[in-house]
């Protein structure tokens, strides 16, 4: 009897993933494909607009400033509104003011644009965290966080080739830049998904009609059992909680290393000798490649065995490794790219499996405010990670300088994951 029970809980999450996650994955690569073409923009833009390094990073960066500013009351406002209209929301807004940095002339123009872009897209990243919440319990979102999260890597995948491909066959088509057309052409999507999302997207399992009712109740069953064992706590106290503040400095210190490495390995490649962009963009896809398949497999080995800590930790020490040899091994193009290939993986691989830790103990509107929260203070690293990086390598004259920084951002990360009480977070 049992057994067929779990048959059926098995085909029913099969049935949910197979409809909610198709749709959440290409929203995130088209997301993340946004936030880092401005690296490929990078081949082209600095010269044409006389951009120093530090002005381009502090530009990639300062996207993070609006982002942290109204992560945590877009994340509120998901939870009272539902997803579907939110993310339809902040899909459409982004979508349009991507495209909108083909308008782009000097530096203050590109800190203005690239600031209201993180306002925009601020909420999207922690609501889908939290939208997760509502259809699975803890032990199965470790695999199904890092099925939505593969659209990173998916998205240097295809986004590098793509806008490598972009900036050099429409490169002074109808007098635009071919950078000036990659922001068009690859901020367009992100509208139409904004509205898909709108007609397609249930907020809650209760409105979930291609659910039969049976697996309605099985579903919510899960999550209120789960539920129980969590204390909704007023969001004043889940944003002043030491334990909520840990899980925020360790997402920042991950979130250093795949900022460095996401807007700066366009540059890393070019100084490898390699200048036309579409072999840029194609080489920039090989250690994204390897990332979708380790985390895949990381993830799964996680949720098997109900660990999370060193499956946090240890992807985050091989991504350290990974970028001290890139440095070492700078001389040797296949080297130097197998060794990009292991930081990326381990950084990115860090990044699913890291949100196991804080959703095993938030729950209700404190999760809400409390993802929002870790996710806005983590990626302020997105501001940090880019700017210090450029002034490092104004500094010194090359990445080198960057890439030790970065590494030891990440050995410092899985040192606090692994000063987590693992009968807090394994679940």
């Amino acid at each position: 009897m049992s057994t067929a029970i779990e048959i059926n809980e098995e085909a029913t999450y099969r049935k949910v993933t197979w409809r909610l996650m198709p749709l959440l994955l290409v929203c995130y690569i088209v997301a993340y494909l946004d936030r880092v073409n401005v690296g490929f923009a990078k081949l082209q833009m600095m010269n044409a607009l006389g951009f120093s390094d530090v002005v381009y990073g502090l530009g990639a960066g300062i996207f993070f400033v609006g982002y942290f500013l109204f992560e945590v009351p877009s994340n509120v406002i998901l939870h009272k509104v539902g997803a579907r209209l939110w993310i339809g929301r902040i899909m459409i807004s982004w979508g349009i003011l991507s495209a909108g940095m083909l308008f782009v002339t000097n530096d203050t123009a590109f800190y203005v644009m690239r600031f209201l872009l993180g306002i925009a897209e601020a909420g999207f990243f922690p609501g889908i965290i939290l939208y997760l919440t509502y259809w699975y319990p803890s032990h199965r979102r470790g695999r199904i966080t890092a099925l939505f999260m593969t659209g990173i890597a998916l998205s240097g995948v295809i986004g590098g080739p793509l806008s490598g491909y972009i900036m050099k066959i429409f490169d002074g088509t109808h007098g635009m830049a071919g950078w000036q057309w990659m922001f068009l052409l690859e901020g367009l999507p992100a509208v139409l998904l904004g509205v898909i999302v709108i007609i397609m997207l249930d907020d809650r399992i209760a409105q979930a009609k291609w659910l039969t009712e049976e697996e309605r109740a099985l579903l919510a069953k899960n999550i209120a059992a789960e539920e129980e064992e969590k204390h909704d706590a007023p969001i004043s106290t889940v944003l002043t909680s030491p334990r909520v503040w840990l899980m925020a400095l360790i997402y920042f210190s991950y979130v250093m290393g795949l900022y460095g490495v996401s807007f700066w390995l366009p540059t890393i490649i070019k100084g490898m000798g390699i200048a036309d962009p579409l072999e840029i963009g194609l080489m920039s896809a090989i250690p994204y490649g390897a990332a979708v398949v380790v985390m895949l497999l990381i993830s799964k080995s996680a949720d098997r065995l109900r660990e999370r800590r060193w499956h946090v930790a240890l992807p985050g020490i091989f991504g350290a490794i990974g970028l001290l040899l890139s440095v070492l091994w700078a001389h040797d193009t296949v080297l130097a790219m197998a060794a990009l290939t292991l930081a990326t993986a381990g950084i990115i691989t860090t990044l699913p499996l890291f949100w196991s830790l804080p959703t095993a103990f938030l729950t209700g509107t404190g999760a809400a405010a409390g993802i929002a929260m870790i996710n806005s203070v983590g990626n302020l690293a997105g501001f940090t990670s880019p700017y210090l990086v450029g002034w490092l390598k104004q500094l010194t004259g090359s990445t080198d300088a960057g890439m030790y920084m970065l590494a030891g951002s990440l050995i410092f990360a899985a040192i606090l994951t692994i000063s987590v009480p693992a009968r807090l977070v394994n679940k």
